[in-house]
């Protein structure tokens, strides 16, 4: 059987849009929707039967998912925005070797990670917000976490891959089986059999695990366009470049996170210490670590709509099909404004709802928790209805493979706006001053991004009106 035999996502450059991005977008929605709901599993389970000391040692391995979320997104994102083009062109034999590379590469970058961070953990740990009290909870949960990163990256960068080769429903199905699992072995291993924040990390790696087992298995059917066979996994030289160079932007907004929020981390525990309050620090470090798990929430959506975007963007950009990409966008963005809006109504409105989910309401600590990250959720999503659209807008420049312009809407956010901010408003505002720079950065970002997109439309229209000028 050869490649035109077999199936092809054509269907990408000729249904219409709107069908096409809600037939993309709702399961990689509702499989973000679940991922999201993964990271919080734990949070519930740990701050429910572990503690408060617990919960804010987990705040403290922020960023290192951060990190590890960088080297994931450099691979799965950049394989899957060449993998959507090279299926748009019909170069089948390319996109089959972008597979074989995605795999080699995730392999190697993740065994490099964890050497690395298993060598530096308790110094890493301390500078990244844990203290004498929460350590004890960071570095097992870590250590298990860090072990299992092979099988993280794979789950992560296969499930882009399937979902670009056309299976955006299976994709969601690997998701929500993995979501499902973790919250199974949670209440297994956290409620049940009382083995702590070291179970919820067995939790997850196993978990992930059933999920690539499920990505494999459809991988390895000989009768899907891209497959995994023999001689698709030594390494390429360009094809490695093309998936680096278009997972730079997400790596780099990923990275940027993880210094960002090491500084939010130290910021809180300086200025949560500095407030008086008995163990103020770790409060602090707790409470940013529920409403970042909250707020994420309603981002990890807009994630699954930019996926559900992404191969349709990537295909009609391949084919020259400009009209259906900018359709895209724009059905993209007004999505995504729906849904960072409500999560500003909910933010301001009833902090407390989600918020309190994660305190055992037994002890003071839990209830001082647990009121800072009520106050903290109001601040933090003070213009989320803005951020919707950046986020689609940065997903964009990256599916068109103008690393570029991504590049810098990321680094813009991250420390342009956001670093300085960290820096600068407490000494005026103290504990609150730190967040406050995060909904000053997201305005800003907001700006910058539009007035990329501006400057591309015209530049792409201008070239169009010119080709149709030389045609007459």
């Amino acid at each position: 059987m050869n490649a035109t035999d077999k199936k092809v996502p054509t269907e990408l450059g000729t249904q219409p849009i709107g069908q096409l991005l809600l037939k993309y977008a709702l399961p990689a929605i509702i499989a973000m929707t679940a991922s999201s709901l993964l990271n919080n599993v734990d949070r519930f389970f740990i701050s429910r039967f572990v503690g408060p000391d617990a919960i804010s040692g987990l705040g403290a391995t922020m960023p290192f998912m951060n990190l590890g979320a960088a080297f994931g997104a450099m691979v799965g994102v950049g394989a899957s925005a060449v993998m959507s083009i090279r299926l748009g062109q019909r170069d089948y034999s390319t996109a089959q070797k972008v597979l074989g590379n995605t795999i080699s590469l995730n392999v190697i970058i993740s065994l490099l990670v964890t050497a690395v961070c298993l060598l530096f953990l308790d110094p890493l740990l301390y500078l990244f917000g844990a203290s004498e009290n929460t350590i004890q909870y960071a570095r097992p949960y870590m250590l298990i976490i860090l072990g299992g990163g092979i099988i993280t990256h794979n789950y992560l960068g296969l499930n882009s891959i399937i979902r670009s080769t056309g299976h955006p429903t299976f994709s969601m199905a690997c998701t929500i089986t993995t979501v499902l699992s973790n919250a199974l072995l949670d209440w297994l291993f956290v409620w049940q059999m009382k083995t702590g924040i070291v179970g919820a990390a067995w939790a997850t790696i196993i978990a992930q695990a059933i999920g690539l087992c499920m990505e494999i298995a459809i991988l390895s059917r000989k009768s899907e366009l891209v497959h995994l066979a023999r001689g698709i996994y030594r390494i390429s030289l360009k094809i490695v470049r093309q998936i680096l160079v278009i997972g730079l932007s997400p790596f780099l907004l990923n990275a940027c996170a993880c210094l960002v929020v090491l500084l939010i981390n130290q910021g809180m525990r300086r200025y949560g210490d500095a407030s008086g309050i008995p163990d103020g620090g770790d409060c602090a470090l707790g409470a940013y670590s529920i409403v970042n798990g909250v707020v994420f929430l309603f981002l990890m959506v807009v994630m699954g709509v930019n996926q559900g975007m992404q191969p349709i963007v990537g295909y009609n950009w391949g084919a020259h099909q400009n009209a259906r990409v900018w359709k895209t966008l724009r059905f993209a963005i007004f999505a995504a404004t729906c849904i960072t809006t409500l999560g500003f109504l909910v933010g301001e409105l009833c902090p407390e709802l989600l918020t309190s989910l994660f305190s055992d309401g037994d002890s003071e600590k839990s209830q001082q928790i647990l009121a800072m990250s009520t106050r903290g959720f109001r601040i933090d999503v003070m213009v989320l209805p803005l951020v919707g659209s950046q986020m689609v807008i940065g997903n964009f420049f990256q599916s068109i493979g103008h690393a570029g312009k991504s590049i810098f809407m990321s680094l813009s956010r991250q420390l342009l706006f956001l670093v300085p901010g960290i820096l600068i408003l407490p000494h005026y505002y103290g504990l609150d001053g730190v967040w406050y720079a995060i909904p000053l950065s997201d305005a800003l970002s907001v700006f910058c991004s539009f007035t990329l997109l501006y400057l591309l439309v015209r530049k792409v229209n201008k070239k169009d009106k010119e080709s149709a000028n030389r045609q007459e």
